[in-house]
C-alpha cells in the first residue's frame, strides 16, 4: 500500500474530520476500521498506536503515528499546504482555531461514546437521557458558531477550512440524535455547500466501509 493509513471508525466525528482534510488535500490514504462498539480501540494493537485508545490515528510512515484530529489537521496543513485549512495570518488563525475548538474541545469531548457509556454505568442514564445530554451540549456550541458563521461560502472562505472540517461531522451527529437544526440556518447552509464537494461527500460515514 502507498500513502497514509488512517485507523478509523466511520461514525467517529474526529476521524471524519481527518477524512475530510485528507480528501480536500488530495492525499492518498487507506482506512483501517477500528470498531468502537466492539471495543477494538482498547485492544493491545490499537493502544500501541494511540496510548489513549482513541480514534483517529494516522500512520504517516517511518514508524510515525499521529493522533488527535486537530493536531493531524495542523500537520497536514504544514506538509500539504494546499488548499489551506488554517489561515496564514496569525490573528485569523487564532480566530479559526477558537471556533474549531468550540467543537473539538467544548462539544465533542462531553458527547463522546466513552462519556455516554459512563453516564449509563455510573448514573443509570437510559437511552433517552443520554440523547438529551448529547443534544444539549451540541446546541450550546452551535449557537456560538452560528453567530460567527459567514452568509456565503465557508468558514474557510471560498473553500472549506479547519472549522468546516469540524462542523460537518458535528452536524452529522446532531442529525443522528434528532436535534432540530432550524435555529442555525447559516450552519446548515454551510454544511449543504460542503456536501456538494466530492472530497467531503467521499468522507461521509455512509461512503466509507462501515463496521458493526
Amino acid at each position: 500500500m502507498s500513502g497514509y493509513t488512517l485507523y478509523d471508525y466511520h461514525r467517529s466525528s474526529a476521524a471524519y474530520r481527518v477524512r475530510i482534510a485528507l480528501n480536500l488535500k488530495a492525499v492518498e490514504w487507506q482506512g483501517v476500521p477500528v470498531s468502537l462498539l466492539k471495543g477494538e480501540q482498547r485492544s493491545p494493537e490499537h493502544l500501541a498506536r494511540s496510548r489513549q485508545g482513541l480514534i483517529p490515528a494516522l500512520d504517516i510512515g517511518g514508524g510515525t503515528m499521529l493522533t488527535q484530529s486537530l493536531a493531524i489537521l495542523d500537520w497536514l496543513d504544514a506538509t500539504h499546504p494546499e488548499p489551506r485549512l488554517f489561515p496564514a495570518d496569525p490573528l485569523e488563525r487564532a480566530r479559526a482555531m477558537a471556533l474549531a475548538l468550540v467543537i473539538v474541545a467544548d462539544i465533542h469531548p462531553i458527547d463522546n461514546l466513552r462519556v455516554l457509556e459512563r453516564l449509563e454505568a455510573q448514573f443509570g442514564a437510559d437511552v433517552a437521557a443520554k440523547a438529551d445530554w448529547y443534544r444539549h451540549w451540541i446546541a450550546e456550541g452551535l449557537g456560538a458558531l452560528e453567530a460567527a458563521a459567514p452568509e456565503h461560502g465557508f468558514f474557510g472562505g471560498e473553500t472549506p477550512g479547519v472549522v468546516d472540517c469540524c462542523l460537518v461531522p458535528q452536524l452529522y451527529n446532531a442529525r443522528r440524535f434528532e436535534l432540530d437544526l432550524s435555529p442555525w440556518p447559516k450552519l446548515v447552509a454551510i454544511d449543504a455547500r460542503a456536501a456538494g464537494l466530492p472530497a467531503v461527500a467521499a468522507a461521509h460515514p455512509d461512503a466509507v466501509a462501515p463496521v458493526a
